[in-house]
């Protein structure tokens, strides 16, 4: 019986994909073609509604606006489902797009019925008011890309743009800049609703896109809950990198991504093969926000007893700073950062974000290989299968370079910043110092008041930086590893540099040896420009600060406010170049040549040292 009713489906659905096959493509082209300027022209009129003060009858006209982008979106769902040959098959391919559908038609029904909006009635419960309006931009944002996969732009565009991936990769991040700069310079963004200046709002972008943590402005104080939501998204896609962003909705859109793509990819990700980068960037996202989403869990009950005026408030507070630490960003949405004197001696919460900043500083080839599911279940079925030569050097850096850290932070500033605190509280800070110093830009002492030396060791390890293929800065651990063993190698007679039990290749030693020497010199270019736009704030200072910046760490003794725009103009190209890489930055403003082998010069013998 239910043969034969399946039969008698399948052949009514025969006779009407028949009959609609006409039509079907000039249907459904005619839908994508309205999609693209609706989606726009709603984004934008969303974008103006929540940046500017309007009126009554603005706000009418753009509230009408997108409800009919709604109701247009699901009009367009019903008529593709309706054209599908296979409809069971369309709506487990748009599941996600099936789920928006349906929460939209019964917000619809539930408002004209009942008079109730869904998720404004949550946001009020759950003390969030702005809930409703940032899920709008949500809904608006994904509408947009969907559509753009859809027509082929965003995974057929991108081989015939004739740049190489790494200046692609720079493109992105500089695009990316501009438009949080834009979007913060909205007068809404701000508490009083004056706006932030350009330069302001260009800073605070740069910064939060490089996810270094610098400011000119007091974010807590100045920016609004928009403001700040707004620097939320902007560190969540540069800590992650958008392409990565648009590269998941390509793989959903396309599963047969080109070669191109999965470059752009590895080279953001340092992955080791092509394949390797697409499988890395799914379970890039996966484990960043299941470690953002515990973070966030864990911090919503470890504020302990700090005033928070609503429960939407600790609920931001928790998954902001989850994501800043995550992401390596710095930033918090305390003027005294986590210094604060409620937060500074709170063990739970300090350590909470220190292990969070040590996750996201480990790079995202190291946490797949120690916690994916694949490679554990490969070293569990053959034991010979051990941990990646990358995945050992982060791990070693981290077992060394944090402990050594705190040892040298507590025993320099015994007498200074940590002279007032307990046996107990001194551990836990000089501890968060090691671990943020590297990185983070997070701090629980005053910066300000730390001594010269310790300022000294500070810049060594935030010129070393977290692990390749990370959120964090630096020359990146690897690096310094390779350039280490290359030179103790040297030192000890040896032809071959080897580790764990591996050789290491000369064209990777020349490359990390290139790393170093690029970003040594980028730093001392921006110390030596820095003092002479600066140069009464004191060598010492400009120096951490340069450092800080270039490394995208975002630790401050408290000058970048009060360095001139020239000195702010200089740490803000320190923070791109640093945030994309001296190497990746070479590449992407030079032409590679091939290498001619009809021909070799005679060695020459030049003495050294």
């Amino acid at each position: 019986m239910n043969s034969s009713r399946r039969q008698t489906v399948y052949k009514i659905r025969e006779w009407i994909n028949l009959r609609i096959y006409d039509s079907k493509s000039t249907v459904i082209r005619l839908m994508r073609y309205v999609s693209v300027p609706l989606s726009i022209a709603a984004v934008i009129s969303l974008l103006i509604r929540h940046g500017f003060a309007l009126s009554e009858e603005h706000l009418g006209w753009v509230d009408g606006l997108l409800k009919g982008t709604i109701g247009f979106y699901i009009l367009k769902y019903l008529v593709e489902f309706f054209y599908s040959f296979s409809p069971l098959q369309y709506l487990k391919d748009s599941k996600w797009e099936g789920l928006l559908m349906l929460y939209m038609s019964v917000n619809i029904l539930s408002i004209n019925v009942f008079g109730i909006e869904i998720m404004s009635t949550l946001g009020s419960y759950w003390g969030l008011g702005q809930l409703d309006a940032f899920f709008m931009v949500f809904v608006q944002a994904y509408f947009l890309l969907f559509v753009a996969l859809e027509i082929g732009k965003a995974s057929r565009l991108l081989p015939h743009i004739k740049m190489s991936p790494p200046a692609l990769l720079v493109t992105s991040f500089v695009l990316l800049m501009v438009i949080g700069a834009g979007l913060l310079w909205m007068p809404e963004m701000t508490r009083s609703g004056s706006g932030l200046s350009f330069k302001e709002a260009l800073f605070t972008s740069v910064s939060a896109v490089s996810v270094t943590g610098l400011n000119i402005i007091d974010v807590a104080s100045i920016l609004s809950f928009k403001g700040k939501f707004v620097v939320m998204i902007l560190i969540q896609l540069g800590g992650l990198n958008f392409i990565a962003f648009a590269s998941i909705f390509a793989m959903l859109a396309n599963p047969a991504l080109g070669t191109r793509y999965k470059s752009l990819l590895q080279a953001n990700y340092s992955s080791d093969s092509l394949e390797g980068s697409v499988d890395l960037i799914r379970e890039i996202f996966r484990f960043s926000f299941f470690f953002e989403l515990a973070a966030a869990i864990l911090l919503f009950f470890s504020w302990g007893s700090f005033p928070f005026q609503t429960m939407g408030d600790r609920i931001f507070y928790s998954v902001f700073h989850a994501i800043s630490a995550f992401n390596n960003a710095g930033f918090s949405l305390f003027t005294e950062g986590l210094a604060h004197p409620a937060l500074a001696t709170n063990v739970p919460l300090v350590l909470i974000i220190g292990v969070t900043i040590i996750l996201g500083g480990l790079g995202f080839a190291t946490i797949h290989d120690l916690f994916s599911t694949q490679a554990l279940v490969a070293r569990r079925r053959n034991p010979w299968i051990h941990l990646h030569v990358n995945t050992k050097i982060a791990l070693y850096a981290a077992l060394i370079l944090i402990p050594a850290g705190a040892l040298l932070y507590g025993i320099l500033e015994l007498n200074s910043t940590l002279v007032d605190l307990t046996t107990g509280e001194r551990i836990l800070a000089a501890f968060f110092q090691s671990v943020t110093t590297r990185t983070a830009g997070f701090n629980t002492i005053d910066f300000g008041a730390v001594a010269l030396p310790t300022l000294l060791i500070l810049i060594v390890f935030m010129f070393i930086g977290g692990s390749s293929g990370s959120t964090a800065g630096g020359i990146k651990t690897s690096t310094f590893a390779l350039v280490f063993v290359n030179a103790l190698a040297t030192i000890r007679g040896r032809k071959r540099v080897e580790m764990f039990r591996y050789t290491i290749p000369v064209e990777l030693l020349n490359l990390a040896m290139s790393a170093f020497l690029f970003s040594a010199s980028s730093i001392l270019l921006g110390i030596f420009l820095l003092t002479i736009t600066d140069g009464h704030l004191g060598l010492a200072r400009l120096a951490f600060e340069e450092v800080s910046a270039f490394c995208t760490v975002g630790l401050s003794t408290g000058i970048t406010a009060e360095l001139s725009t020239s000195g702010q103009t200089i740490l803000m190209l320190s923070m791109l170049v640093g945030r994309v890489g001296t190497v990746t930055l070479a590449f992407a403003l030079t032409s590679r040549k091939k290498e001619s082998h009809d021909y070799t010069y005679p060695k020459a013998n030049v003495q050294v040292g």
